[in-house]
């Protein structure tokens, strides 16, 4: 799917995560790799978090192509109810013309960080000189701790579910399990 605007709230989207099921699509096995040497199964996991309080807010499992990523971020913001203009923080593999402009078309600023390494940046200066884009840069490692509780403590690292329903599922619920966790949190701060 990381909270700015007048509104406070702000989305990012997420992170590759490897899940083996016989429906979803086989990549070929890297050269020189032992544990992956019949190929794997991989999908692709999305989350949108609200940045203000650090919950997730919306999840989905896609298959695993080289566009899932952006495609299902803005799939998942398009989805959001009455909702008013937001920013949305991600990393540099979403700093691109098209991301940028259809994120702009659905009433979202796009706080993306900029990837300038032999290219030009989507991003331009009406965002980046912003005190909140700076913000939302800073704020986008929460997507990562996220992430992170959900394979340590979540047991996604590996699924043990066959079949991208089931998978889908298990994400969707252990990210409920996550929103919790953090609401426990934050009620003792």
């Amino acid at each position: 799917m990381v909270a700015r605007t007048a509104a406070a709230k702000s989305m990012a989207p997420v992170e590759r995560v490897q899940i083996q099921s016989p429906h979803l699509q086989v990549r070929p096995a890297p050269p020189g790799s032992a544990s992956l040497s019949r190929g794997s199964l991989l999908c692709v996991d999305h989350a949108l978090m609200e940045n203000r309080n650090g919950l997730l807010v919306h999840t989905r499992l896609t298959h695993a192509d080289g566009t899932a990523e952006r495609l299902a971020a803005l799939e998942m913001i398009e989805e959001i109810e009455g909702r008013r203009r937001i920013t949305v923080s991600a990393d540099k593999a979403y700093d691109t013309k098209e991301f940028v402009r259809e994120l702009r078309r659905l009433q979202a600023t796009p706080h993306v960080a900029q990837n300038n390494k032999g290219r030009k940046s989507a991003i331009d200066g009406r965002v980046t000189y912003r005190p909140g884009f700076k913000v939302s840069q800073r704020n986008r490692k929460r997507i990562e701790q996220a992430f992170g509780w959900m394979k340590a403590v979540g047991s996604m690292r590996k699924v043990k579910l066959r079949g991208r329903a089931k998978v889908g599922w298990a994400f969707t619920f252990t990210a409920a399990a996550y929103n919790l966790w953090r609401l426990a949190k934050l009620q003792s701060a």
